[in-house]
């Protein structure tokens, strides 16, 4: 078991029943996620000590997504009480050729005004294997901006893996923000994973390859992972790429470079998706679970697309399947028949 810390902000997440569109709602279905919350789960369920990192109000809503942390074996001894509200975000789940559509209400947060006196970094980091972030956190503020980059100096100072998700999100901040203030981040990250938009509108990189169009082979991207490596040292870039056919039906793999070798993914058709959200936090999970417990590469990112390929299966946020699941499908076995 390892310890693996994650740090971001988890929030209300309130959806219309099924398929429905906001305008037909009359009430809405209750559950909590976010993207290192997720994470956190995932790795919980995978038998690791899973440690969430944020600021949540004192009142029954924020003790609610405690719980719902608690309740997948999540610790959270390190997530600071105090605030005035927990950041919510409405989804709309698409079908067919129309979007999934989010709208966020998280300004002013708990975790977005936090301030560094709220966390104990170097306690936090002490004893742990790893340490994992996303582009969002830094995105929803300046403060948290300033936090993601004190908890990756306590990371390094105990010698912790950093990883990072990109996780571009246009909604909360420009093209030009982002890279003023992930760039000079990418110093402490060992592990950068993310798609083709992210590693564009985060770092400036971009693919040779038409997404669009459904050229998604591997060659397109060598080029420019061996870059990412040359520029910020990397020790790993790891790329999801998801052919996206309609909202129903998507098509999953994704590339992985240690500066040396390059290995591309089994491919999965995934129809019908239940759940597309927590799609790319299912497969981080999968990563770090992966480097941390496999003897190469390719099978870490084997599981990892595997873990990735059941969430779109699972309604809510988190990635609910066991590591025993996910070795299944690494198997082969996609049949979906009934286990008796």
């Amino acid at each position: 078991m390892k310890k693996v810390v994650t740090f971001g902000e988890i929030m209300l997440r309130l959806s219309p029943a099924g398929t429905n569109r906001f305008v037909q709602a009359d009430s809405f279905d209750v559950v909590y996620g976010g993207g290192e919350a997720n994470v956190a789960v995932s790795l919980a369920a995978y038998g690791h000590n899973a440690y969430f990192v944020t600021k949540l109000p004192c009142h029954e809503v924020g003790q609610s997504a405690v719980n719902a942390l608690r309740r997948y074996g999540v610790n959270t001894d390190y997530i600071t009480r105090g605030g005035d509200r927990i950041g919510i975000y409405y989804l709309e789940t698409g079908a067919a050729m129309r979007p999934s559509k989010v709208i966020y209400d998280r300004a002013h947060s708990a975790i977005s005004e936090a301030e560094p006196c709220d966390f104990d970094f170097d306690k936090i980091m002490q004893g742990a294997d790893w340490f994992h972030w996303s582009g969002i956190t830094p995105a929803i503020s300046d403060k948290a901006a300033n936090l993601t980059r004190l908890a990756c100096e306590a990371a390094k100072r105990h010698g912790v893996k950093v990883s990072v998700d990109l996780n571009f999100r246009k909604k909360l901040w420009t093209k030009e923000k982002a890279q003023s203030v992930m760039r000079p981040l990418m110093q402490y990250v060992d592990v950068c994973i993310g798609n083709e938009e992210d590693a564009e509108l985060c770092l400036g990189f971009k693919p040779d390859a038409d997404i669009e169009a459904g050229r998604t082979d591997a060659e397109g991207y060598k080029s420019i992972f061996k870059a990412m490596v040359d520029e910020f040292g990397f020790e790993y870039v790891i790329s999801t790429l998801r052919e996206s056919f309609s909202a129903s039906h998507n098509g999953w793999k994704a590339m992985i470079y240690n500066g040396r070798e390059f290995y591309e993914s089994r491919r999965y058709d995934i129809n019908p998706i239940v759940d597309r959200v927590g799609g790319g936090d299912a497969f981080s999970g999968g990563v770090i679970h992966g480097l941390l417990t496999k003897s190469t590469q390719a099978e870490a990112l084997e599981f990892a697309v595997a873990a990735s390929a059941l969430k779109h299966t699972i309604a809510g946020d988190f990635n609910m399947v066991s590591t025993e699941e996910v070795e299944a499908l690494c198997g082969g076995d996609a049949s979906g028949r009934v286990q008796r």
